[in-house]
């Protein structure tokens, strides 16, 4: 979710080896990936959680404004709790990295990972659920996105100008509307539905335009290198 802020001091190799990459920090990443099967399980497998007739009835479903296609509130808060939930333990073990100083390159590497996989999946659920221009076109940008990027920065990580794409202000910026864009839709509920789809457009310009600034300080590097 969050752009990648850990702050991570540099350490002798032995020195890192004599710790468990297994720390607090970590363990939280790893259990926000473990989170990635319930949230796909929860929402194409209703059974799966007891889920199977709608928590309410179609009468008050629909006048709270609950979207046609769907068939559970509780499925739907569910999601958006794992979904939140995911969110906080990926700023909490940044901020444990930090505050306890507990840094291992396993870390540096899972964590942006992480991140990339819970987005990834609410996008291609949040197409079917929504199969329209508009969230084809989020999710196609986002991930390629992502995908650029995290290219982008190992390419320059290994000409040693790893600081030239650090993580700008946009780039936060685009996480926050990113994910709160994400947690409106998944509730699936038509009153809010026109502000998910705003703030997801918001996130899509914003995606683009920190896309451009990485390319933009990359950019005299790539022409030096061919």
């Amino acid at each position: 979710m969050t752009e990648s802020t850990h702050l991570h001091t540099q350490e002798s190799p032995s020195k890192q080896n004599t710790k468990s990459i297994f720390n607090l920090p970590n363990n939280l990443t790893i259990a926000r990936i473990l989170m990635i099967p319930l949230f796909v399980a929860i929402a194409y497998w209703p059974p799966a959680m007891g889920i199977g007739m709608p928590a309410i009835s179609d009468n008050v479903i629909a006048r709270v404004g609950m979207s046609e296609f769907s068939d559970s509130l509780l499925r739907h808060l569910l999601l958006t709790g794992v979904f939140i939930l995911a969110a906080i333990t990926d700023w909490l073990d940044g901020y444990l990295a930090r505050k306890l100083n507990v840094t291992s390159a396993f870390g540096r590497f899972l964590d942006p990972v992480a991140d990339k996989l819970m987005v990834a999946a609410a996008l291609i659920i949040l197409v079917q659920w929504h199969p329209n221009i508009i969230m084809a076109i989020a999710a196609i940008v986002i991930i390629s996105r992502e995908i650029a990027v995290s290219a982008l920065r190992e390419w320059m990580a290994e000409l040693g100008k790893g600081t030239s794409v650090a993580v700008s202000y946009v780039g936060k910026l685009k996480t926050t509307f990113q994910m709160v864009a994400i947690t409106v839709l998944l509730l699936n509920w038509q009153s809010l539905e026109t502000i998910g789809y705003a703030l997801m457009v918001a996130a899509v310009v914003l995606t683009l335009w920190s896309m451009m600034i990485y390319l933009k300080a990359a950019w005299p590097y790539l022409k030096q290198n061919g």
